[in-house]
């Protein structure tokens, strides 16, 4: 993580002290109806027809956080986590605490190769325990090989910085000059004004002594070692491995453009990553490409034309991975207020876009804002905000009256997870003098959504209303339109975007000050249910679903004997943890389903159920 988030605050410091500012489909399944008692059921994640799908044919949708800044520190040798222990309550309060099914699982690259030609698997053993710890809890995983400004090693013991990524020999090859980024008051400027790190850019991505061919040979043996100490059900939560976090070119050629760049220099590198992937057994899996950071970037002078144009199709080999961060908010200077409703509307609609075209799906990999220091007061909404655009590409204010328009509903991953946050021992760039314990224990970031008490317990640092959310982890067909408001708080302040219209005015009553969700589908003739994920704010007992295939105050436990019997119901989400999920059982082909669920009734009558299923009905068949 992730130069995006600092680069807006660097060029607003460059602009100024220049002395101007320029703004400028699969086939229906036929396995058997899962019971919930595996941690994936037995079911591998494909590509197929721009979606997620599992072994059912479900469409998936993946909510859930990078896995950890740890990594990028030396405390813990690279690891994610001081122990195995640790890695485990970490992924039973993120199911329980953060509603998430899925990470983003940050490896070290310097710590898997620290001699050249030597893999680690010392490292490797301890990396992939602390990975069963998620795929134990029921969470899907997916692997990166993380750097940031190249390689901590390029930095002096003295610098106000530090990086993360290639091992101390790949620097020492390069004979890089004394590290220096000027005028640099954030950390992000180094990119592109440290040249030391621009000129180790611009070596991996050259295939300088061999480095590139170095790095793919130690990504498919630490792929091998995964594949092989898993056991077949562990690996199949193995969604597949993002090949190089935030790829930049450092400095470009003569002639050379950040598009050529993505289509001669970046693509070519993938495909070898594939071909690695390949070798280790991870066939059947993905490769997650991001394109040039600043492709999608929401400050028109940092924008680079990218997004892998001329890669042609990707097809269901690869996924779209980019990050997203409010460059305008984090600057403190380019937007002086909150997100608003559909704040990021166009900016995730570009990655839908961008899938779609590649045909392929789309991951969100990292978004993020500050929690601590001088833009954290914009937090809740930026945050509601990003979450509302994974939703939908419709604003609240337009959901309702235009929901066929909602789009398909993006995975993501939230930076970050870190139970360490504001606990760290970090010896920066190994200086003993320079003791880094605050947020992140790296350049100064804090972003963390959790953190741990004194009593070891692990608690969140952001409204849980907005972490713990319903979406649909897994749809018996095709999702037309989803919507989730989430009712969390900005201070004291009650952040409602999208509320029920008063054209369905039973609805409104029925959710009252509630949370809800709406999801729309058409089935597609699955034997499994349709699932959502309830936050632990949506109690078995005090939760409401109204939806064509009946209403429900208080839903009985799913018979996976006889699903039909209960069309709506709920169960444990797997893993043990203690998080739940709703089922909707709908038979069928091609028939459009519906289903509202919220916790703002309170032992609503049959009546109001039913007055309300009639307007939705009218909604539904007006709209789809």
């Amino acid at each position: 993580m992730h130069m995006t988030t600092i680069r807006a605050r660097m060029i607003v410091v460059l602009v100024v002290l220049c002395g101007f500012l320029t703004v400028a489909g699969a086939s229906p399944a036929t396995a058997a109806t899962p019971a919930g008692s595996l941690a994936f059921d037995g079911s591998q994640l494909t590509v197929q027809s721009g979606r997620f799908v599992d072994s059912y044919g479900r469409e998936v949708v993946l909510r859930g956080y990078n896995v950890s800044g740890e990594t990028k520190l030396e405390e813990d040798s690279g690891l994610p986590f001081a122990s195995v222990a640790d890695a485990q309550k970490s992924a039973a309060a993120l199911r329980a605490l953060g509603g998430g099914n899925s990470v983003r699982f940050l490896l070290s690259w310097a710590h898997a190769e620290p001699v050249r030609g030597q893999v680690d698997t010392t490292y490797l053993a301890a990396a992939t325990d602390q990975m069963r710890a998620f795929l134990d809890a029921g969470i899907r995983v997916s692997a990166d090989f993380h750097q940031d400004l190249y390689s901590r090693y390029l930095f002096n013991s003295g610098s106000w910085y530090t990086g993360d990524g290639a091992p101390a020999w790949a620097v020492a090859l390069g004979g890089y000059p004394q590290e220096s980024c000027g005028i640099c008051l954030f950390w992000g400027q180094n990119i592109t004004q440290n040249t030391a790190v621009t000129d180790a850019f611009h070596d991996f991505w050259h295939n300088a002594y061999g480095l590139q061919d170095a790095y793919l040979a130690t990504a498919q043996t630490t792929m091998t070692y995964v594949r092989t100490h898993l056991s077949s059900d562990e690996f199949a939560g193995v969604i597949g491995f993002d090949p190089y976090n935030e790829p930049y070119a450092g400095t470009y050629d003569s002639g050379e453009t950040s598009r050529s760049w993505e289509q001669n220099v970046l693509w070519p590198f993938y495909t070898a990553f594939r071909a690695r992937m390949d070798a280790a057994g991870w066939q059947d899996k993905p490769a997650l490409v991001e394109p040039n950071p600043f492709w999608n970037a929401n400050i028109d002078s940092q924008k680079q034309e990218g997004g892998l144009l001329d890669a042609g199709t990707l097809g269901p080999r690869y996924v779209f991975e980019t990050h997203f961060y409010d460059q305008k908010a984090i600057s403190g200077i380019l937007m002086w207020g909150k997100a608003a409703d559909g704040q990021y509307a166009t900016d995730f609609g570009t990655i839908r876009d961008r899938a779609s075209a590649a045909g392929t799906t789309a991951v969100v990999g990292e978004f993020g804002h500050p929690l601590s220091g001088t833009v954290s007061d914009k937090a809740p909404t930026v945050l509601k905000a990003m979450y509302q655009a994974l939703d939908s590409r419709q604003s609240g204010a337009n959901w309702w009256t235009h929901p066929a328009s909602s789009g398909t509903v993006l995975s993501g991953d939230q930076w970050q997870w870190d139970i360490y946050s504001g606990r760290h021992h970090e010896a920066m760039n190994g200086n003993t003098s320079k003791i880094q314990t605050s947020g992140d224990g790296w350049n100064g970031e804090d972003f963390s959504a959790v953190a741990m008490d004194d009593s070891g317990t692990v608690t969140l640092r952001q409204d849980a209303r907005l972490l713990d959310r319903v979406y649909p982890s897994a749809t018996a067909g095709t999702t037309l339109a989803f919507t989730y408001e989430d009712r969390s708080r900005d201070g004291s302040t009650t952040l409602t975007w999208n509320p029920v219209p008063s054209t369905l005015p039973h609805v409104s009553q029925l959710v009252g000050s509630g949370q809800y969700s709406l999801l729309v589908w058409r089935s597609g003739g699955q034997s499994a249910p349709t699932e959502l994920h309830l936050p632990a704010s949506f109690p078995t007992a005090t939760t409401t679903v109204v939806s064509d295939l009946g209403t429900a105050y208080g839903p009985p436990s799913y018979d996976a004997t006889t699903p039909s019997a209960t069309p709506i119901a709920t169960a444990a989400e797997p893993g043990g943890t203690g998080s739940r999920r709703l089922l909707l059982t709908a038979t069928g082909s091609g028939t459009v389903h519906y289903a509202l669920i919220t916790n703002g009734a309170s032992a609503p009558s049959a009546a109001l159920l039913s007055a309300a299923q009639s307007e939705l009905a009218a909604w539904a068949a007006t709209n789809f």
